[in-house]
């Protein structure tokens, strides 16, 4: 089974573990009519809805062994799909409960509006509502690209508060949830393991390594225009356990910066002392780093990701990389034991402008008696395609790159409607997507 598959199974038993647990505890007997079928049904889609929200902040605490298993993107991919269906849930919720509770109570819909949200907790849980809709519409991805980075952040956050606000209003309504049952016990605990994990994971963890680390900024190298390297120090950097391929989220502590938490690669694998991330001006936040001054103290949270030599399944070992994206390809190849041969890279530019660190990485191929080739110019106009006009217009596949493409896990980095498309030929090709690896950072 795919690890995809087993992450969303496991998300869904969690929502037939909620339903099983109501029906067992006394709901399924109390419907005897059309009235109190729809209070069952609205009380069953709040549970669901406030079930998957719970889930959607698992998936986004980081959890170390969600991420060695699935990789931050898969969770993130699958957290960001559950968004819309948790928020539907939620306000079927009050809109089918309010017509049960009305029939029952012979009051116009109107009047049972009036009654049940004057309360305190039903306020706040019209507030968590306020908030989850709120989170949810600036996530979408039509309202998202006209926000602000730092905004949004902000704007996600609330997602905790939804959350927080509504407890009272499930642990005080009716009897769903009465005092000693086992569904309110599953229900607390839910809430726990939610809130633990991202208090631990995604603070607590993180303020840890970095006063342990104790990371600054020693210099900032140009590599290229737009383009640069900082060189970072710090105390005992082994412990962090960094392996190529990986990333850590970033927060450079400077007037300009402190606000922006950056998703990048290590470009180098660290050593005890020292370690390196290159990075691509791609808006004001990137840009801003590119002047930030020697000895600006940096926090980190991470490593992240399983772009490693630890998720390979097959005997070869072969890379496409485009732009910045050379950056987790050149640190894998500098911390995989290779065999002789055993790696072909096939390295991605649209001009000469883009072959930052090509001749680190050509040296690190050639020291395992592996193939490099590169690729420079724009691709076909009309043609969907990652690779050159030129490579196209001579036939050239990904096969033919890579003979033993089949005998191989392919890595692929670069911007994501390019990388789709080289996955795509891959599979075409009839490569399984268990050796397909890609990290994405546009989540």
């Amino acid at each position: 089974m795919r690890a995809a598959d087993l992450l969303v199974m496991l998300c869904w038993s969690s929502v037939a573990t909620a339903i099983a647990l109501y029906l067992v505890s006394g709901g399924a007997t109390a419907i005897t009519d059309v009235d109190s079928a729809l209070s069952a049904a609205g009380i069953i889609a709040g549970l669901i809805g406030t079930d998957l929200i719970l889930v959607m902040l698992v998936l986004a605490a980081r959890i170390p062994i969600i991420d060695r298993t699935f990789g931050q993107d898969v969770a993130i991919t699958l957290h960001r799909r559950l968004g819309k269906p948790a928020l539907y849930l939620i306000l079927g919720h009050g809109v089918v409960l309010t017509l049960g509770y009305a029939l029952t109570d012979g009051l116009s819909v109107i009047e049972e509006t009036l009654a049940l949200y004057t309360s305190g907790d039903m306020l706040l849980a019209l507030l968590g509502t306020a908030l989850l809709i709120l989170v949810v519409g600036t996530s979408l991805i039509a309202v998202r690209r006209h926000i602000a980075y730092e905004a949004w952040h902000l704007i996600h956050l609330l997602s905790y508060a939804a959350v927080l606000v509504a407890v009272p209003h499930q642990l005080s309504a009716g009897q769903v949830l009465a005092d000693g049952t086992l569904q309110r016990a599953y229900w607390i605990g839910l809430y726990l393991a939610a809130f633990a994990s991202i208090g631990w994971f995604r603070f607590a963890i993180p303020v840890v390594k970095t006063l342990r680390h104790r990371i600054r900024v020693d210099t900032v190298e140009v590599i290229a225009p737009g383009v640069f390297s900082l060189h970072l120090s710090g105390r005992k950097l082994h412990r962090l356990n960094a392996t190529g391929g990986q990333y850590a989220i970033w927060r450079f502590w400077s007037g300009s910066t402190w606000w922006h938490a950056h998703p990048i690669s290590f470009s180098a694998v660290p050593t005890d002392r020292h370690l390196r991330i290159t990075i691509r001006e791609l808006g004001g936040g990137t840009s801003r780093l590119s002047r930030v001054r020697s000895g600006t103290p940096v926090s980190i949270e991470g490593p992240y990701g399983i772009f490693t030599d630890s998720a390979r399944t097959a005997p070869n070992l072969a890379i496409v990389a485009a732009g910045i994206g050379i950056t987790p390809a050149r640190a894998l190849l500098e911390h995989g034991g290779l065999r002789p041969g055993e790696a072909t890279v096939l390295l991605r530019g649209t001009d000469s402008s883009q072959t930052y660190l090509w001749s680190e990485t050509e040296k690190l191929v050639h020291r395992s008696d592996g193939r490099l080739f590169g690729m420079i110019g724009a691709r076909p106009h009309g043609i969907p395609s990652w690779m050159s006009a030129e490579a196209v217009s001579r036939g050239v596949t990904l096969s033919s790159v890579f003979p033993q493409l089949l005998e191989s896990d392919l890595y692929v980095c670069g911007p994501t409607p390019w990388a789709d498309l080289v996955m795509r030929d891959a599979k075409a090709a009839g490569l399984p997507d268990h050796q397909i690896h890609v990290e994405r950072f546009d989540w």
